[in-house]
Parts: structure tokens; sequence; C-alpha cells
């Protein structure tokens, strides 16, 4: 099976559900990647994750790049013919799937968990309820198939070893559907380790009972050299960036360490983080659903027991 990987480039790297994608394309077939971006270190880096070959789409950098790559795309699956099309769940892959969507007029299956082959056909794995339930859906429309895949739901190892031959491929006109522009870029400060990359995440939720107490939050994941997360409720109350927002609407995590402070274990919550290694809850209420998937429970008042964490810790 000819699979190719979408993957755009996040400073100056893969973005790295698109490394999660490849690792999972090589157990199903050969594997290329579509790349939107212009480092070279970043192809360099495909080929170690499996990509045999590198569709490099260039160009309209002053431009939102989704309407001509989905307008490239779909001219060189024309001439290439590609089984299966992989995109990551991101603004920009979702953007582009859904595009090239209505130019093939064929339908996309979003938020695959896991992707498996039954002969010609391609099974995408989606989970539904909170992950509890997994529906399989088998892809019957002619080749390509396009599915978008959830971040974390492969584990990214390189492989392969391989020099991509690269193509390189420019972003044409599609007129009024290419013509919004970029004005300008702006970079969101953060300290300490990305929410998604992190070994060790610390979320609170509305258990907090005000945003001056998302502090304690920032101090124990500052003692930890952790991450910190949120739920929906912290989020919408302005409590702190969405950047943070970790579940079904937000971030999607699976650290070693998952560690849940006045969470109710809401299911959107849940999402995001159940797959993490090691879950541990502090909540005051002992049939609080975030135990049902806790591996430590702590039945008590966050503001008492994070201060004594702290006090241990120090």
């Amino acid at each position: 099976m000819n699979i190719w990987v979408f993957v755009e480039e996040a400073n100056g790297a893969p973005a790295p559900v698109g490394l999660e994608l490849l690792t999972k394309a090589r157990e199903l077939g050969s594997v290329s990647a579509v790349f939107l971006g212009e480092s070279d270190d970043a192809i360099a880096e495909l080929g170690r994750y499996g990509a045999g070959a590198v569709y490099r789409l260039a160009g309209g950098e002053d431009k939102l790049p989704a309407a001509g790559a989905a307008a490239a795309l779909a001219d060189l699956i024309a001439s290439e013919s590609p089984d299966l099309v992989l995109f990551g769940l991101t603004y920009t892959d979702r953007d582009v799937a859904g595009r090239l969507s209505a130019r093939l007029g064929k339908p996309v299956v979003s938020n695959a968990s896991d992707i498996r082959l039954d002969g010609d056909s391609v099974v995408v794995i989606t989970e539904i309820f909170g992950g509890t339930q997994l529906v399989e859906t088998a892809v019957r429309a002619d080749a390509p198939a396009l599915v978008i895949g959830r971040p974390k739901a492969f584990t990214a190892e390189p492989g392969g070893e391989t020099t991509p031959a690269v193509t390189e491929v420019t972003l044409p006109d599609v007129g009024h559907a290419g013509a919004a522009v970029i004005t300008a870029v702006h970079v969101e400060e953060s300290e300490g380790p990305k929410l998604e990359e992190a070994d060790i995440v610390v979320s609170g939720g509305r258990g907090l009972g005000a945003a001056d107490k998302f502090e304690l939050i920032e101090q124990l994941a500052g003692k930890l050299g952790a991450a910190t997360g949120a739920t929906r409720a912290v989020v919408d109350a302005g409590w702190v960036a969405y950047s943070k927002q970790v579940g079904q609407t937000g971030k999607t995590v699976k650290p070693s360490i998952y560690i849940a402070c006045g969470i109710s274990g809401a299911m959107q919550h849940l999402v995001g983080m159940k797959d993490s290694g090691t879950i541990i809850a502090v909540n005051k209420d002992p049939d609080a659903p975030i135990f049902d998937v806790a591996d430590l429970g702590i039945v008590g008042d966050l503001h008492q027991v994070i201060p004594k964490l702290l006090e241990a810790l120090a």
C-alpha cells in the first residue's frame, strides 16, 4: 500500500503528530511525506522516520496555505495515485483535508485512534463516549482513503534512516479561495516543557475555586519539572490560556504521570488524558469520576494537599 502523510513544519521541525503518523504508516506500507515547509533539516528528519520520498510544497509564504496545499495535493494524487493519505488533528491539517475532500469528492474519516488494513480496505478505529466504546469504519470509496489521526494515538519512533527523494511542488494560484494573507505572527511565550510533549503534567480544574489559585498548580509543576494543564471550565472562565486546555476540544496528552487537581473527571476531559502512564487524582469528592481512571487517588481538599506536597518536595 502506498501511503502519504501530510506533515506541516513547526518551528523548523516536522510537527510531532506528523512523525507519529509516519511511524504508524510504516506498519501499513511504503511511505511518502507531503511536507508543507522549507527546512532541509526537517526533510532529513522525515527520512529518519521512514519517508522514502518527500513532496515539498513551497511558495505562498505570506498567505494562509490550506487552499493552495489542497489544490497541489489534488494534482499530485491524480498523477501518483496513493492508496491512503493521513493528516494530523491540527488546524492546518484539518483545513487541507477538508478542502481536499471537497476537491476529490471523497469522505474524510476523522479522529482516528488506530488504523489497520482489511484486504484492500482501510479500517479506521475511533473512540466514542469518552473512549469507552470503539467504532470501526471501513473506507469503501475508491482510493485514496483520507484519514485524520489523533495526536498521541501512535508513538513516534525513528525507523528506516532513508535519504528521501525530494520533489519540489509549487503551490498553485487558487484565486479567491487562497486570497487570505498573514499580516502578523505572534509566538506565545511559555516557560517549562510543552504541554503536548511533557513527561509530567499537572492540571487544575474548577475545584481550584479562583483564578489566583492556579498558582498552586504552577508551583507544583515547577517542583516536578512538569507542564501545566487545565480543564475547559478553567479556560472558559479566563483563568488560563486556551493553550493549556486538555480534553476533547483541547489538547491530547500522554505523559508518564498526569496529576489531576480539583478535576471531577468529565468525559470531555478524560478523552484528552486517559492514556497517560500513571494518573494521580486529588479531589475532595470521593465519588468523582476521575477516580475511576486514576491509579492513585487522594480524597482531600487540594488547597491542603498541594501545600503538603510542596513541603515534601522542598
